[in-house]
């Protein structure tokens, strides 16, 4: 068979299946992160659900570098959507920090887990607030991580001077073990200390600062870029209820996106969220839709907001869709 046959053959059937179906398959490609991250694992789940649940839609997952590369690909058409933490998004949208001067518009469709920034001290370091971390041995954050450059605006919006001290997760929580340090900012996972912070707490006595109520209202009016979060009792073993900044890690779309696909993917994920619990148990048990409302910071895609309102959620003014 010779090859302007078999050619011809191929567009006939491709445009026998669009006859037939009515629809032409939209493909979607969806920007993730390193393959090694749990991250990455939760939008292969995603990636399932919508090639399951989404009509005349096909989608599959890039490996990429992360937030600000997701953003960058948006902003060139080379994703239809992806991972972008809610802090870093509103710098892009609004052209701040490193995106001073050239702002990326992305539109949020979901936010599927909080990263509470959990300030985690020696119990015997001496620091029972916030304002005592003035000149405190602190760890910010590793290094060239967004715990890192959010503490640091965080302490600054606050009046706090720490004497802040760099290094690994490693050097780090061996430094808090043997006493060289006071403490560290470490990302908690949901409403838990994570792994890291656990492991000193098993033989090192721990406490984890709260802000106080001043101080989240100031957080609230000076940084719109982050949210302060309650976090109950039993965070860890003896530890009481506090009170934090967090960011969300969010699903963000190109404003192209079609709204009923938008719509669509939306409304499938926050109907199947079983599997995205299988991949990433983060997101068992969470309210997804209330996360979204509370910590987004960009406003939604239309179709998102479209299904969000279709289950009776009022919209936030700063998430109104935009033209």
């Amino acid at each position: 068979m010779n090859k302007t046959l078999i050619s011809s053959l191929a567009l006939g059937f491709a445009l026998f299946g669009t006859v037939a179906t009515g629809h032409a398959e939209e493909r979607l490609l969806i920007g993730s992160t390193s393959s090694s991250s749990s991250h990455y694992s939760y939008f292969v789940a995603v990636n399932q659900i919508i090639n399951n649940q989404v009509p005349d839609v096909s989608s599959s997952v890039a490996e990429t570098g992360a937030t600000v590369d997701n953003l960058r690909r948006i902003s060139r058409d080379q994703i239809d959507l992806g991972l972008v933490t809610t802090n870093t998004g509103y710098h892009a949208y609004q052209g701040s920090d490193d995106f001073e001067g050239h702002p990326v518009d992305s539109r949020l469709l979901w936010v599927y887990t909080v990263a509470p920034q959990n300030v985690v001290l020696r119990e015997d370091a001496g620091v029972d607030s916030m304002q005592a971390l003035e000149g405190v041995r602190l760890n910010p954050g590793i290094t060239g991580s967004a715990t890192e450059s959010t503490t640091e605006a965080v302490m600054e919006t606050l009046g706090i001077s720490p004497d802040y001290v760099r290094g690994s997760t490693t050097d780090v929580v061996d430094s808090i073990k043997d006493g060289r340090i006071a403490g560290y900012v470490k990302s908690g996972v949901g409403e838990r200390l994570d792994g890291s912070s656990m492991d000193i707490a098993t033989f090192t006595p721990v406490k984890v600062l709260s802000l106080n109520e001043e101080q989240a209202a100031t957080l609230k009016e000076k940084m719109p870029d982050v949210a302060v979060v309650d976090i109950p009792e039993g965070a860890a073993e003896g530890v009481p209820a506090y009170r934090t900044w967090a960011f969300g890690v969010a699903v963000h779309a190109k404003p192209g996106l079609d709204e009923e696909t938008a719509y669509q993917i939306v409304k499938a994920v926050m109907e199947n969220p079983e599997p995205q619990a299988n991949a990433f148990s983060a997101v068992d048990g969470a309210d997804m839709a209330k996360m979204t409302l509370e910590v987004g910071s960009v406003p939604l895609h239309p179709g998102a907001a479209r299904y969000f309102e279709e289950q009776g959620y009022e919209i936030p003014d700063a998430l109104q869709p935009v033209q």
